[in-house]
């Protein structure tokens, strides 16, 4: 998800690597720092359930206009953006990875192949907590992210194109005629399912919640991700995406790239309201209880997931521009430490919310008006951000990122700066 840096001095987040490294480009532990934050903000809105929640019991999230207003505003910035954001920052850290090795002369293939088992360890012990956890979804498809390294950029966007598009929604739908691929029942709020899994996260031990989610939510996260609503194609697609900006430098000469930086914001701003009046008018004349077994449902999921694309693209062009003005590049830069404890700082999330929320912690599943969690999600984010900021003035790397390391060159990196 990242790679490796050195602080110089106490106070200043440094430029040289502990084993001589390419710097780092701290716009992009910058931007990673900020997807976090949209990630959090989504998941704590939803209450780290992971899936769909049984309507009867979401009215106590939104008894106002100002917690409707609170979880719509999540709902249009946040869900489906920033994951998507995250994903397109794990290709381009895979590239800048790959590539540092290739202009030294070695290989990276096979140590990559390893970090991605690691990252599938991280991501199961995760997963028990909160079964909505992507970090076994990455290494998974990190797998088939290593031979696209070496294939041309056309064929890279032509295959990002069709993953884009609903290629994988479409074969899936052409097999099952809708019908779930891993579970029982589908992915719908009002299924017997979901109310047994929210009923289990109300009240269960943390025990009964690591058994669910050890095999089960696994499942269920598999048909989210592959099933008919395809996040795991998307996930992929993103992964080149962020493979071709690592290729194309942007980030690298990010000053010297307003052109492609502009013509980015324009193509996504004509995406995401083209697919906002398609995705209208497709539910429009599905009408209010909408089944997902018909082809015209396949496309307005379709649509939804182009609007969100288009709204990742201007969320990076903007962040881009935002970064190259001095001003504001001072309070994006206070994102740098979070990013570059990514794993630690995502992870800490979810222990922490499905702490708040679950019935083993403090039982406030859907207790909480919507407006309040998002307040606790901003203070949640300042206190990670000044955490992440306080231990790398002392750390090299963060917890879960050393242990990362570490294990991927099987070798004890020093952790403590003297």
């Amino acid at each position: 998800m990242s790679y490796y840096f050195h602080q110089s001095k106490k106070g200043h987040v440094g430029k040289q690597s502990v084993v001589a490294e390419t710097k780092r480009i701290e716009i992009i532990d910058a931007l990673r720092g900020f997807s976090l934050v949209g990630i959090v903000f989504a998941h704590m809105l939803e209450n780290f359930v992971g899936g769909p929640i049984p309507p009867e019991t979401v009215e106590g999230m939104t008894p106002g206009i100002i917690d409707q207003m609170a979880s719509g505003l999540v709902d249009f910035l946040f869900r489906g953006k920033f994951f998507a954001l995250f994903s397109f920052l794990f290709g381009l850290s895979f590239f800048i990875q790959m590539d540092n090795a290739h202009q030294k002369g070695n290989r990276f293939e096979m140590r990559f192949l390893w970090r991605l088992v690691l990252l599938l360890a991280i991501g199961y012990v995760h997963s028990l907590f909160y079964r909505g956890d992507i970090l076994t979804i990455y290494a998974v498809c990190g797998i088939f992210l290593i031979p696209f390294y070496r294939v041309k950029s056309k064929w890279v966007m032509a295959v990002l194109a069709l993953l884009f598009l609903g290629l994988g929604r479409f074969i899936v739908f052409t097999a099952t005629k809708g019908d779930p691929l891993f579970v029982d029942n589908p992915l719908m709020p009002d299924s017997a399912a979901a109310r047994h899994y929210f009923d289990l996260l109300k009240n269960g031990t943390l025990l009964d919640v690591f058994q669910a989610n050890a095999l089960d939510g696994h499942l269920t996260k598999m048909e989210f991700q592959f099933g008919l609503f395809s996040r795991g194609y998307l996930t992929f697609g993103f992964f080149l995406m962020g493979l071709l900006a690592g290729r194309s430098g942007l980030f690298k000469n990010y000053q010297e790239r307003s052109s492609i930086i502009k013509k980015s914001w324009v193509i996504g701003t004509i995406m995401f309201a083209v697919s906002l009046v398609g995705l209208v008018a497709v539910f429009a004349n599905l009408g209010p209880d909408v089944a997902f077994d018909n082809w015209l449902a396949m496309i307005g999921l379709t649509f939804y997931d182009l609007m969100n694309i288009g709204m990742t693209v201007i969320i990076i062009a903007v962040f881009i521009m935002l970064y190259k003005n001095s001003k504001s590049k001072k309070f994006l830069e206070r994102f740098i430490p979070y990013g570059r404890m990514a794993l630690t700082n995502y992870v800490a999330q979810s222990v922490i919310g499905t702490a708040i929320f679950y019935g083993w912690g403090l039982g406030y599943l859907t207790n909480i008006r919507s407006s309040l969690v998002l307040l606790l999600a901003i203070l949640l984010v300042a206190v990670q951000v000044w955490l992440s900021n306080w231990w790398l003035n002392r750390f090299y790397y963060g917890p879960l990122e050393w242990l990362w390391r570490s294990a991927t060159f099987f070798k004890w990196y020093p952790m403590k700066r003297k």
